[in-house]
């Protein structure tokens, strides 16, 4: 008895379907498609939270170098407090040196030097407001940095550290 393969009900003879249909191939691609985006904006995202969080452990940094500037020169801290000290607001710090004062080291120098570091670090929108009473010292760092707010990005970012000298 012969084994007649591949009929149909019809008598005509008709192979198998191989591979996938164009509307399965289309909607593959619009998943990918979406999935990338998807994974290009969280990479987008990250940089932007990536760049503050420098921002912020920078702040961090010449905020507590400033304290530990007033906590070495005890006696005179008063020099580092209010405007006449590290004080400045936005645009005031112009002009900054590079170079590193050796030798004897003035305050005001250490001030200068402190002060373009901040503008250096944090941006030219960077201020910075330093107080001294009763012995505690505070000392506030503003920049702008809020990269995530469509609708004001350059909003004042600050970071406050007081510490009792």
């Amino acid at each position: 008895m012969p084994v007649i393969r591949g009929s149909s009900a019809g008598g005509g003879t008709r192979a198998r379907q191989a591979g996938f249909s164009m509307i399965e191939v289309l909607i593959a691609m619009l998943i990918l498609a979406v999935g990338l985006l998807g994974f290009a904006l969280l990479q987008t995202m990250s940089l932007r939270f990536t760049q503050s969080a420098n921002y912020r452990t920078q702040a961090v940094n010449l905020g507590y170098d400033l304290l530990d500037q007033m906590r070495s020169n005890r006696f005179q801290a008063a020099a580092y407090a209010g405007a006449a000290g590290a004080s400045f607001d936005v645009g005031e710090v112009a002009g900054c040196d590079e170079s590193r004062p050796v030798g004897n080291v003035t305050i005001a120098a250490s001030i200068d030097r402190w002060q373009c570091q901040v503008v250096e670090a944090l941006g030219a929108a960077a201020s910075a407001q330093v107080q001294l009473v009763d012995g505690e010292a505070t000392v506030t760092v503003s920049w702008g940095d809020q990269r995530w707010d469509p609708d004001d990005p350059d909003a004042a970012t600050s970071f406050s550290l007081v510490s009792r000298l």
